[in-house]
């Protein structure tokens, strides 16, 4: 019947793999009709049992490999790939970096509606395992023990692990030390479902250049059992311990952290070298979370900047002033926007810290914030733009446009927002050169890119 896809639930199918889609599945057709499968590669012939049926697409799961791909590895991970923290682990690295420059250059033509933009091969690592220097554990309850782990695709199911092989070794270390005192003391994990119980989360954050290392443990209310004694075996039985936090979050939410904080032991922040530069960071302070590629982010960013000393740079979404201290060091003036007050006082640490006095840092949003500066004679040359995973809104895209400068270098998390914004841009009259994939996120289907536009002729 005209209409009706050709597949139903539960039925059991052949396909051949074409394609991978941006989240990393494998996509095939049956009989013309698309057909989605997480962990399939392209190249492969696999049978598959259709678990969900679209008008337009099914979602499947592979039951067996029938021809494998060449670029198909052994997962390093015994939890993969149960749990959802990361998707690439059956592809070959090679493999993943070539996905990764597709991805961009897809979301370029399709979404952006760009052509002529040229998108470089992606930057790699060469180790690319146990990068991570921030960790977010969620804690749950499983036999009457408290577990930790991440969850399932799609869920919110824990899946335990005992050790991450994405996260730096101190991160999995931390993790066992405060599953053995919570288990020792009889701590109850926060049960999602009925709202009972404490330990909720876990986050790890290991400063790789100092070696500080500072734990969260966060919990349903500040009162949480035997809090004192934890606390003692936590700062005996973790090495390089420098700063134990309580971040309290009442809320029945998704939302990990709460509002209130405590300083339970130590320093309530640590440091970090990126390049020269010393950065402190609170507990709920943005960090790129591999800070080997982010050194080689930033210096991109500014090799895109061209910089001679001469210029009015403005970094929009500056945060804690990380990129805005690497484009000091070559411009005349650097104005940073950030909407987040307590980021605003860190960036301002960080620029007196590292005796940084070309940067100056304004609380408020961009759109709101550049039109000020503007009037106050601030006019800046080039700009730098780094916003959240949501991209730049549309208001923020005029306002930057209005600035009309030299050159603009866009740094985004996300490849579908990123060519939106590119696209946008370029009826503003600022066109997008180059693209340089950067892979933060190694194992992953996560990309991060820095892109170069230029003011149009005319």
């Amino acid at each position: 019947m005209k209409g009706v896809p050709p597949v139903r639930r539960g039925q059991e199918v052949t396909l051949e793999i074409a394609d991978l889609a941006s989240n990393g599945e494998g996509v095939g057709r049956h009989e013309g009709f698309t057909v989605f499968v997480p962990g399939a590669l392209p190249g492969e012939k696999i049978r598959a049992r259709v678990i969900s049926v679209q008008k337009s697409y099914a979602r499947a799961l592979a039951q067996a490999v029938l021809d494998p791909a060449p670029h198909r590895v052994t997962p390093a991970c015994r939890a993969y790939p149960a749990c959802g923290g990361c998707r690439l682990q059956h592809l070959s690295y090679p493999g993943q970096l070539r996905f990764k420059q597709q991805v961009v250059e897809r979301a370029l033509r399709h979404i952006g509606r760009l052509s002529g933009v040229t998108v470089l091969p992606t930057l790699g690592m060469d180790q690319p395992w146990a990068y991570r220097n921030k960790a977010q554990f969620p804690l749950a309850r499983r036999g009457g023990r408290v577990v930790a782990g991440f969850y399932a695709p799609r869920t919110h199911r824990v899946v335990e692990i005992e050790e991450c092989p994405l996260q730096h070794p101190r991160a999995n270390q931390a993790l066992a030390a405060v599953l053995a005192a919570a288990n020792e003391l009889r701590i109850p994990a926060y049960d999602e479902e009925t709202g009972a119980g404490f330990l909720r989360h876990l986050l790890v954050r290991v400063a790789v250049q100092t070696g500080e290392l500072m734990l969260v443990l966060v919990s349903r209310e500040r009162a949480v059992p035997q809090l004192t004694r934890l606390v003692k075996k936590l700062v005996a039985g973790v090495p390089g311990l420098t700063s134990l936090l309580l971040n309290v979050n009442p809320q029945r939410t998704n939302v990990i952290l709460g509002e209130e904080w405590q300083t339970l032991w130590g320093s309530p922040t640590i440091s970090e070298y990126l390049g020269p530069y010393r950065f402190r960071i609170s507990g709920g302070s943005f960090f790129q979370v591999n800070p080997a590629q982010t050194v080689r982010l930033y210096e991109k960013a500014v090799e895109y900047a061209a910089l001679t000393g001469r210029e009015t740079v403005l970094d929009a979404y500056c945060g804690i002033g990380t990129i805005s201290l690497f484009l000091a060091a070559q411009a005349r003036q650097v104005h940073g926007i950030e909407v987040v007050a307590s980021a605003v006082e860190d960036a301002r640490l960080n620029a007196r810290e590292n005796g940084v006095a070309n940067a100056e840092f304004h609380l408020g949003r961009v759109e709101e914030v550049l039109p000020r500066l503007s009037a106050a004679g601030v006019h800046p040359d080039v700009v730098v733009v780094d916003p959240p995973r949501q991209g730049c809104r549309p208001e923020v895209l005029s306002a930057l446009a209005a600035a009309r400068p030299e050159r603009l270098v866009y740094v985004s998390c996300h490849p579908a927002t990123l060519a939106r914004d590119l696209g946008i841009l370029a009826v503003h009259g600022l066109k997008a050169v180059v693209v340089q994939p950067v892979d933060m996120f190694p194992q992953t289907m996560h990309v991060e890119c820095v892109v170069l536009l230029e003011k149009s002729a005319g």
